[in-house]
């Protein structure tokens, strides 16, 4: 079940030069199912990631963050779904470095130059011996046009393959970004995704790209929650294959710059609320948008706290306008000097509070008409000043618990 979610349309997943992608069947912790992937990346492509800030990070992401800062440079990502490899200790560790060593062999290239990724069920050991014997299919497999078959790879409790693609003019030169990403449940990623990747052919230089990935998933990953839980394994890497013919882009803040940002942050913004419309039970997608704060930080505070609340989300679950619960959650976020009666509540157009207090034209029954929808926004008006910020999120269903319940069988 997903929220208003189709399946990736093919002509809108891009090739990306400089860029191969392979996947099989490995068997990593059930047979017939992709469940391991290869990204081949061609020499001289910049690369950067962003990962979990939950402190019991996953080996994987320890071992990323490791060979990206060693200046290696980045030559493929190994990314296997079934097994997280987290809370695994240092036999974790051991595991993912064995597994880049081996597709570095294959490949001819340094351990340093792989990436690992690895997304399933927390504290069993990582079966390397199976990802090991299933590269050299996955290497067959490899071509510019697999990034379907990737979606498909690194799903987990996902309903649908989440993949979207863009092209824009920059510098006269028509550039392709396309993305996939992966997640369904333990999503509050605080940083990025379970995993997501995208690439593009844009020429961008190597110090340059921190930042965008970064800027990148401030303004989509980090704004999305299911149900609160920062995951061990998050992780988020963007590629610019520098293949496209035009001038290096060395500013964001250049005309070309804003261009390629703008069209890849629609990009992420698509995988990230793609995660929620598919979030585990979920049935409505819900947009929470918080104006009128001092700044962005607390506007996404208030933000959060309504998306996390339980009680909220039950109640849209229910399609039950009991929307006192929203104004709690407002009160609890943690502003210590908020005054009630400056804050108006509106559910997409039917204005519910007033100053801090019920509207006297608001009528049960509109409330009702909203909540039934499958997508509602919710606008919460602070009234201190001119900050806006958005989160996504969606409801939380009898199915959450059922799937969650039965997780690891």
């Amino acid at each position: 079940m997903s929220v208003n979610l189709p399946a990736p349309d093919l002509k809108e997943l891009y090739p990306v030069s400089g860029v191969r992608i392979g996947v099989t069947e490995a068997g990593v912790r059930k047979a017939n199912r992709k469940d391991l992937t290869v990204v081949l990346i061609d020499k001289g492509a910049s690369v950067s990631g962003v990962f979990t800030q939950n402190r019991f990070c996953a080996a994987p992401v320890q071992i990323c963050r490791e060979h990206l800062a060693s200046g290696a440079g980045v030559r493929a990502m190994l990314i296997n779904t079934g097994n997280a490899n987290a809370g695994t200790g240092e036999d974790g560790r051991i595991r993912a470095l064995s597994t880049c060593a081996a597709l570095a062999r294959e490949l001819g290239i340094s351990p340093e130059e792989v990436l690992p990724f690895s997304t399933g069920v927390i504290m069993e050991s990582l079966p390397s011996e199976r990802i090991e014997a299933g590269l050299e299919g996955a290497l067959a497999d490899a071509r510019e046009d697999n990034w379907l078959r990737a979606a498909e790879g690194i799903m987990t409790t996902d309903t649908v393959a989440k993949a979207f693609g863009a092209q824009v003019t920059i510098g006269g030169a028509l550039v392709s970004i396309t993305g996939i990403s992966k997640g369904a449940g333990m999503i509050r990623p605080n940083m990025a995704t379970m995993l997501g990747f995208m690439a593009t052919d844009a020429c961008v230089r190597p110090g340059l790209m921190h930042q965008l990935a970064t800027e990148l998933a401030e303004g989509s990953f980090n704004r999305v929650t299911v149900d609160g839980d920062t995951s061990t394994n998050d992780s988020f890497v963007v590629i610019a294959t520098n293949k496209a013919a035009h001038t290096p882009i060395d500013s964001l803040d250049t005309a070309d710059g804003r261009a390629l940002k703008a069209a890849m942050l629609d990009v992420a913004r698509k995988l990230a609320q793609a995660i929620v419309r598919d979030g585990e039970g979920a049935t409505k997608f819900i947009t929470i948008k918080v104006e009128g704060g001092k700044t962005q930080v607390e506007c996404r505070q208030v933000a959060y706290a309504i998306a996390h609340s339980p009680l909220v989300k039950t109640a849209f679950f229910a399609s039950d306008p009991n929307l006192g619960r929203i104004l709690a959650a407002v009160g609890y976020a943690g502003i210590a000097d908020l005054d009630q009666v400056g804050i108006d509540l509106f559910l997409d157009d039917v204005h519910v509070v007033v100053h801090g207090g019920r509207n006297p034209l608001y009528r049960e029954e509109d409330g009702q008409r909203v909540m039934q929808q499958s997508e509602i926004t919710v606008r919460v008006v602070l009234g201190r000043g001119d900050a806006v910020d958005t989160v996504w999120t969606c409801d939380l269903s009898h199915d959450y618990v059922t799937i969650n319940a039965d997780y690891r069988s």
